[in-house]
């Protein structure tokens, strides 16, 4: 995994310190937080008591787009329950399946799109057990440059031709208003489900370019973004959220006009096709372990937290309908796990 980096939000706010460990990439809380580098969370066992002596570690993976929300989620944690140490790392979605959730190195994959089927077999193959949970909703954003006074919004046709694989080179290729100008591309690597779900929702059998900056990391879009008029990239809403002044978000045309990412429009199903679920997927095995289980509990508790995922992070919060379901599917993991 990347290597972690302690947490210090003391004078700054919740915002500014997830915005920051979005570009880092890795977070660590509470204590050691070193990668397991083995099984799925057997290692440490907490003693079952649900309270402030519970301890042990617990290892993540996956998303960056979930990142923030984890992120947020482990760190009000980790003040009810010090001594157990979490890890979070920003490896993308299928990355993090492939490399560690799969083969049995983390205890939890947070994802921006559902598992797939190569994935479900590598787990099946490595004998680990998972449940889905849904994590809250995400208005996938298009950004470019704030001083591009020339451009608003996008038809969902012209984002097809500037990310598909055999896309245009130059913006007024596509729409003829805009400036004869090389696009210069950011966008999410091909192992993030970001990227997967931009092909599905966009690009479908189209392909995505290679001509393009990719990469894991949000702030590094951004940056591209931000240093170029004629740069376009895509990312998680939550990132756009904490940096309003540093990018320009375009409205998406799908065929009712153009619609703008924001909390409300993804809630209400208007910022199509873009709006899409998050999830987060912990492992049964890793469940047996009470520290683990506490984690996840919490976890879903706090999907509904509208300060915390709407006004802290930048994401939909679950409704309670879906909260309910989501904690019923984990007490039944859990309850599995236990046995």
């Amino acid at each position: 995994m990347a290597p972690s980096q302690n947490l210090d939000a003391e004078g700054i706010t919740r915002r500014q310190s997830l915005a920051a460990l979005a570009g880092a990439g890795a977070l660590g809380l509470a204590g050691c937080t070193q990668s397991t580098g083995g099984g799925s969370g057997d290692d440490d066992s907490g003693d079952g008591s649900g309270d402030d002596s519970l301890s042990g570690s617990i290892n993540i993976a996956g998303s960056s787009t979930v990142f923030p929300l984890m992120s947020a989620i482990a760190e009000d944690f980790a003040e009810d329950y010090p001594d157990v140490s979490i890890d979070i790392s920003s490896t993308g979605s299928g990355g993090g399946f492939s490399n560690f959730f799969c083969v049995g190195e983390t205890d939890f994959n947070n994802a921006s799109r559902p598992i797939q089927p190569a994935e479900e077999e590598l787990c099946a193959d490595n004998g680990v057990e998972y449940v889905e949970l849904i994590a809250a909703t995400d208005a996938l954003t298009v950004v470019v440059n704030p001083e591009a006074d020339w451009i608003d919004s996008l038809t969902v046709e012209e984002l097809a031709t500037i990310w598909e694989s055999d896309a245009v080179e130059t913006w007024d290729e596509v729409r003829d208003e805009f400036p004869n100008e090389e696009i210069e591309r950011y966008g999410a690597a091909d192992t993030s489900g970001t990227y997967d779900y931009f092909i599905e929702a966009v690009l479908e059998e189209r392909g995505h370019t290679s001509d393009y900056q990719a990469t894991e990391q949000d702030n590094t879009i951004a940056q591209g973004v931000s240093g170029s008029e004629y740069a376009i990239g895509y990312f998680g809403f939550a990132y756009y959220f904490q940096n309003p002044d540093q990018l320009k978000a375009l409205g998406i045309d799908s065929g009712d006009g153009p619609v703008e990412p924001s909390l409300e429009t993804a809630a209400s199903g208007e910022y199509t096709p873009l709006s899409r679920p998050l999830f987060t997927y912990p492992s049964i095995e890793s469940l047996g372990n009470e520290h683990v289980a506490e984690f996840a509990r919490y976890f879903v508790s706090q999907t509904t937290n509208e300060d915390l995922v709407a006004g802290d992070v930048g994401y939909v919060p679950a409704t309670e309908e879906t909260q309910e379901e989501q904690m019923q599917k984990l007490e039944d993991a859990i309850e599995q796990a236990q046995e």
